[in-house]
Formats: C-alpha cells, sequence, structure tokens
C-alpha cells in the first residue's frame, strides 16, 4: 500500500548535510540532492557552487505525514543549521548556501511562517532568522555523484568535520524520531 507522501524542499548550507540527517528521520521515504531557486535552466553542481547560476543546494524529502509532520521536518531543519547567518553555513560562503524553504502548498507556507515566528520570539540565536520562504520553484536534481554522497563518502574530510558533527547533534537531540537499525 502506498503511502500518502509530502514533499519538503529545505536549504540550509552544503546538501550533503541535510541530506545525511533526513536520510536517517523516521518517516522520510526518500531525499534526493538538487538545485532550486536560480535562472539557469538543468545547472551544475559546478554553476551552482560557483554563484554564477543564482540556485541554493537544497534537499527534496518525500515524507509520509502519517509518521513524521512538515512541522517536524522544519523543526529538524532549523536544529542542524544557522538559520540566522545570511548566505552562509559556516565556511560556505555564497547564496547558494543561504536559508530557505521553498513551500509546496498555503498550508506548509503557514506552518512555516508561524514557526520562524515562534523560534525568533524564543531567541535561541544571537540573531534574528532570515530563512527565506518562497513558493517551490522548478527542482533540479543534482548529479548522481551528490546522491547519498555521506554514505558513500563518510571518511572524507567535509563529512569528517561538517556532516558528522551535524548527523550526531540531530542523532542526540532527536533519538525518537530516529529510523531504526541506523
Amino acid at each position: 500500500m502506498e503511502s500518502n507522501k509530502e514533499m519538503a524542499t529545505l536549504g540550509g548550507g552544503c546538501f550533503w548535510c541535510l541530506e545525511a540527517v533526513f536520510e536517517q528521520m523516521l518517516g522520510v521515504e526518500a531525499v534526493v540532492s538538487g538545485y532550486c531557486g536560480g535562472q539557469l535552466e538543468n545547472p551544475s553542481y559546478a554553476a551552482v557552487c560557483g554563484g554564477r547560476s543564482g540556485h541554493a543546494e537544497v534537499v527534496q524529502v518525500a515524507f509520509d505525514p502519517a509518521s513524521c509532520t512538515y512541522r517536524e521536518i522544519l523543526e529538524v531543519f532549523f536544529a542542524i543549521h544557522d538559520p540566522t547567518t545570511l548566505n552562509r553555513q559556516g565556511n560556505d560562503v555564497g547564496s547558494q548556501y543561504r536559508s530557505v524553504i521553498f513551500h509546496h502548498s498555503a498550508a506548509q507556507q503557514q506552518v512555516a511562517a508561524a514557526l520562524i515566528a515562534e523560534l525568533d520570539q524564543a531567541s535561541l540565536w544571537d540573531g534574528r532568522i532570515v530563512t527565506e520562504l518562497l513558493p517551490a520553484p522548478h527542482f533540479f536534481v543534482a548529479e548522481s555523484s551528490h546522491q547519498h554522497y555521506f554514505a558513500r563518502n563518510p571518511e572524507q574530510g567535509y563529512c569528517q568535520v561538517v556532516v558528522s558533527p551535524k548527523l550526531a547533534k540531530f542523532r542526540k537531540k532527536f533519538a525518537s524520531r530516529l529510523k531504526v537499525n541506523r
């Protein structure tokens, strides 16, 4: 029996980080790394990373809302990146690393806007949230070498220094939301 899937499209730094986390989240059925929000048709990784396309590195997360809600997806998203830094995450600098939520419906837009307001009011970070909230444009799937990157390259330097700590943070903070056997 096929589930009633929803889609979330999120950008918060390098897509390898987001993909590694969401692949381990209960209720998530698939995660695809890609690009959204730019002007170039069929952008390449080189064009996106070079800042020439206007796209953000994003993940498209297919999830079962009976197992996890859109809000829960966003709660994890906000916990694993810094939504207060404009066009950067750590040493990754450029608009391709911006914090952005591309909503797929009015309901998703409302949930995201309410959560952003709630988190801003809670003053969890030193600065205000700069996460963009935009309608989902066309999603371009990233090259196959970027899919399941952390799972295939856990010993790679960037994975060890940047991805692993985010994954550890997710596992600790959201232990009840982990898929079994991970």
